[in-house]
């Protein structure tokens, strides 16, 4: 496989010393698999042969390469003069892909993590095994739990028998100041779970979750943020469909504002979700639920266009994948909310609320007035809870006409 990005024998031969000469090749399959162009994958292997030849001088192995030698490594070509900013991510690639192949232990077999790391990791552990949330709550979670235990204890081991309803308290108090309403329910949320699973356990005696404060929120208090069904079709036509990255949005932004999927729903989505056959597309819910929605006809087309024309060809089975190298599906719904946020600005719009939400609420808002039933409506939302649906009733004008009484002594 080298041979594609270097026909010199001779280089080729300067590359493969030390430790790391039989990972060469499968590195150099990932890249090309992965859509890096010529050049950068040539950069990456020069920047291979070099940490092996590293490694060899110092009697190193690769199963010795993790995040502290990867440092070393780094110090060590600063001081030699080259400094590009290509060396800690290529080496953290090599080393993310020498774990999957099994020829390097997971970080948590090679690291001495700290008194905190290890709570942490144990505290992901029982949200995952125990409870059975999901990997996207464990990113919630777990980080909130780390901030108020840095916090408290800064750098130092944990005590967690000293924590007392003062801590909790403090710790609500000041993130309260500096976030949303919504971070803040989300913060509650978290450390009520994390201080349970302290008092489970027996870290602590007393059960800390009960004092935590709640975040004020009463339902139904706002009005759902929705385009017009003119600006959401104008919003459509934004996109240039004769470009890769304009088939792929335009694609994206009917999902959002036909089926009224979440933006982490379409990320998830695989090509194994889609029943061309059927017509009809598996959608990768909250709480780990599959559920089938149909795919409607100009749905199912900017898809096909989108496979056909402009996907790049990736091992990845997600259906949206970056368009650059390395070519893998999104990491998050941040790709997403982007994604929105591009085409509001192409289309001069400029809403108070600019998510991918926004089309949620404006297909939704939309159906109603064409006569659809709240429940019609929770039903195509995938809503677990009828009062989840409720807010808009806020904006059924025409059914709320009909409660309104005469004012007193009006005309």
């Amino acid at each position: 496989m080298i041979e594609q990005f270097f026909s010199d024998s001779a280089t080729r031969e300067r590359l493969f010393v030390g430790p790391l000469a039989n990972d060469i090749d499968r590195f150099a399959a990932m890249l090309a698999s992965r859509g890096y162009a010529r050049s950068t994958a040539r950069d990456k292997l020069r920047l291979l042969g070099h940490l092996s030849e590293w490694l060899r001088q110092r009697n190193l192995g690769a199963t010795d390469l993790d995040e502290r030698l990867i440092d070393r490594f780094r110090r060590h070509r600063v001081r030699r003069g080259r400094v590009d900013r290509a060396t800690v991510p290529t080496c953290r690639a090599l080393l993310a892909f020498l774990r999957e192949t099994g020829r390097v232990l997971v970080p948590d077999e090679v690291i001495e993590h700290s008194a905190l790391d290890r709570l942490e990791h144990d505290f992901a552990h029982y949200l995952t095994c125990e409870r059975g949330l999901v990997a996207a709550t464990l990113l919630n979670y777990v980080p909130i739990a780390r901030c108020f235990l840095r916090e408290r204890f800064g750098d130092a081991a944990p005590r967690l028998d000293e924590l007392s309803p003062r801590d909790v308290h403090q710790f609500v108090l000041r993130q309260s100041r500096i976030v949303s309403r919504k971070r803040a329910q989300l913060i509650v949320s978290a450390l009520r779970s994390f201080l349970r699973y302290l008092y489970v356990r027996g870290d602590i005696t007393t059960e800390l979750a009960a004092v935590v404060p709640t975040v004020a929120s009463w339902r139904l208090t706002e009005l759902p943020k929705a385009l017009p069904p003119a600006q959401v079709e104008h919003l459509l036509h934004s996109c240039d469909r004769g470009t890769p990255a304009g088939r792929r949005d335009y694609a994206i932004l009917l999902l959002l504002a036909r089926l009224g999927l979440r933006a982490g729903e379409v990320v998830a989505m695989t090509l194994d979700d889609i029943d061309w056959e059927s017509g009809v597309v598996i959608v990768r819910g909250k709480g780990a639920r599959h559920e089938p929605l149909p795919l409607p006809q100009d749905v199912g087309e900017a898809l096909v266009d989108y496979l056909r024309h402009a996907r790049p060809r990736c091992d990845t089975r997600r259906v949206f994948v970056r368009l650059h190298a390395p070519r893998c599906g999104f990491a998050s719904s941040c790709a997403i909310e982007d994604v929105v946020h591009r085409a509001l600005a192409r289309a001069g719009l400029d809403p108070a609320f600019k998510g991918a939400h926004l089309l949620r609420h404006s297909l939704a808002t939309r159906l109603l007035k064409h006569g659809a039933s709240l429940a019609e409506i929770g039903e195509l939302l995938r809503h677990r809870r009828p009062e989840t649906t409720q807010i808009y009733a806020k904006v059924d004008l025409a059914s709320l006409r009909a409660l309104v009484q005469p004012w007193p002594g009006g005309a």
